[in-house]
């Protein structure tokens, strides 16, 4: 039987997070339809504190996902939820990111200059990977 998958992170601030991983990643924020989103407010389906403003735009505030450009059929969404507590233990799951040895400083560099943070370096034979975590603690390995 096969299954549709989504990864899901936990998140303080979901939209600035989707934001940094689709740039991370070089995926693509969807898109939140704000005309649906005041349809539902203006019929009592939900309220205004149900919503924010992000970059200009009305979103719902407890989520936002990213996509690969390719669609769904290429790889996962990935959804941000909002949670009201910080991160405080080490995930029990990773994504890693697989940008080739030749790049992986340069893209641990790019990342860093984008609010990630290095948190190890490890190698196991001739393959070598750097753990970074993301501007909200979020651990991933570029490899």
């Amino acid at each position: 039987m096969a299954y549709d998958i989504q990864v899901v992170i936990d998140s303080q601030d979901p939209h600035n997070l989707a934001d940094w991983w689709a740039d991370a990643l070089g995926w693509q924020v969807e898109r939140q339809d704000e005309a649906f989103i005041r349809s539902l407010i203006e019929r009592g389906h939900a309220g205004e504190a149900d919503t924010a403003f992000h970059r200009g735009a009305l979103v719902w505030k407890d989520g936002a996902a990213i996509r690969h450009p390719g669609g769904l059929r290429r790889a996962p969404r990935v959804l941000f939820q909002l949670v009201p507590e910080p991160k405080t233990t080490k995930n029990r799951v990773h994504l890693d990111l697989r940008a080739g040895a030749e790049s992986i400083d340069a893209e641990v560099e790019r990342l860093v200059g984008k609010g990630a943070k290095v948190l190890h370096e490890g190698r196991q034979g001739p393959t070598r990977w750097v753990t970074i975590a993301d501007p909200e603690g979020n651990e991933l390995c570029i490899a």
